[in-house]
């Protein structure tokens, strides 16, 4: 069920990205009068899963589930319609417009994906706010995996900085530490003192090759009394902390657990911090199921910024903005070799394996803002085939004032149609490899 909703998600999230970029193309079109041919959701090769036609546009939608296009007459794209640039000009073809007018017909799917994605971050801080856990509420600090105490972390040290940037919301630690191009400087809080941790590119590339990030540290829960059950732990008051039973010491609550099991039907001496730091110490009795009595509480909660409908525009646009920003980092890390992100491309199932695996609304329209900046930042990249490799070579027009032929026009459509199709033999045998082979 959990793969189905997953799948539900994908091809819904994308056919809404691809039609709405798609529809910017085709909006743009038309306000410079330009005829469209076709507008298609997915492609159709040989065969359509729908069609008809109004005016002098076929829409449809196609079965081979990789994008998407619309088909502007008088443009050299991916249909590769040559026996049409063969005719003569006609005034309502892309090729009779001015150059400038070429451009904004080019970056328009570009744009409209970048609005999608303010228009969603705005949605999102509107109805449900920014939800997050604030590192400064880490009192207890983190318990640390393998991987994390390979980089010379210890259980309850506490972050305060990365590269000298202070750390407020928790979910923003690990892409700040594992996506780099080089050493990262970290700085914990350990035993009331701040320690200087320098974590070397490889270590951390080899934390993200093998997925070690996905639980290099979680809160550590201590144990807080919310109310007292039983006359046996009369002693205790709400708001206590648990710091000791016998001669076991700042252990976490799931670790009192166990050693309460272990010593069920005794007694144990627990020591317990109470409010100004008064330590006590008790002897108390273990029931026969292991328990002390009390009612544990919960230490943490997540902090909520709310927005007024005003403030959700700005909160919004300034979202859509560091996702943008990360992203381009990323692309240019991919580049570099000793980053070696190149070797986590993904295709189709890594997409798809991103959305939740229940039915969550807020999940959903995150994905979905996230994979319309994917969509906007790759196509503007300067590859032929895409929008940015068109808006390239129009805007060597504009500046050039000499247009670009329509022989270099085909041949850089096929070198583009060639690197578009290696991607996405690269990164979907990516997914493969690490999902069914490794």
């Amino acid at each position: 069920m959990e793969i189905f909703i997953k799948i539900i998600q994908f091809f819904l999230c994308f056919t809404i990205l691809v039609g709405l970029h798609e529809l910017g193309h085709f909006l743009m079109a038309r306000l410079f009068r330009i005829r469209v041919e076709k507008f298609y959701i997915f492609f159709d090769p040989w065969f359509s899963l729908f069609r008809f036609r109004r005016g002098e546009t076929e829409y449809g939608v196609g079965w081979l589930p990789l994008g998407g296009y619309v088909k502007i007459a008088g443009m050299i794209d991916e249909s590769m319609d040559k026996e049409q640039m063969r005719q003569p000009v006609r005034p309502d073809e892309f090729r009779a417009k001015s150059a400038w007018q070429r451009f904004l017909v080019m970056i328009a799917g570009v744009v409209m994906n970048v609005v999608l994605a303010i228009v969603i971050y705005c949605g999102i801080c509107y109805t449900w706010g920014d939800t997050y856990f604030s590192n400064d509420d880490a009192r207890w600090g983190y318990a640390f995996n393998e991987a994390g105490h390979r980089l010379g972390l210890r259980d309850g040290d506490r972050f305060v900085s990365i590269d000298g940037e202070r750390i407020d919301d928790i979910s923003k630690i690990v892409p700040s530490l594992i996506i780099t191009e080089s050493d990262r400087t970290l700085v914990v809080e350990r035993d009331g003192r701040e320690v200087t941790l320098t974590l070397p590119l490889e270590e951390l590339i080899a934390i993200r090759q093998n997925k070690e990030f996905e639980e290099l540290f979680r809160l550590r829960v201590p144990f807080l009394v919310d109310s007292v059950a039983s006359a046996g732990a009369a002693a205790l008051r709400p708001g206590d902390e648990i710091v000791g039973m016998d001669d076991r010491r700042n252990m976490e609550f799931s670790d009192y657990k166990e050693y309460l099991k272990l010593h069920a039907g005794d007694t144990v001496r627990v020591e317990v911090v109470r409010e100004d730091d008064m330590v006590l110490e008790y002897d108390l009795p273990v029931s026969a199921e292991g328990t002390l009595g009390v009612v544990a509480a919960v230490p943490y909660t997540l902090r909520t910024r709310e927005y007024t409908l005003a403030e959700a525009i700005p909160a919004g646009l300034r979202k859509a903005g560091r996702v943008i920003a990360s992203y381009w980092e990323q692309l240019k890390m991919i580049a570099q070799p000793k980053t070696r992100m190149y070797e986590e491309l993904g295709g189709f199932i890594s997409i798809g394996s991103i959305f939740p695996g229940a039915w969550d609304w807020q999940g959903f329209w995150l994905t979905t803002a996230f994979l319309s900046i994917i969509l906007a930042v790759m196509n503007i990249l300067p590859i032929p085939g895409l929008d940015g490799g068109h808006a390239l070579f129009t805007l060597w027009e504009i500046l050039t004032g000499r247009k670009v032929s329509d022989r270099v026009l085909e041949a850089a459509q096929y070198v583009g149609l060639v690197i578009i199709l290696a991607l996405l033999v690269y990164a979907n045998g990516n997914d493969i490899y690490r999902f069914f082979l490794k």
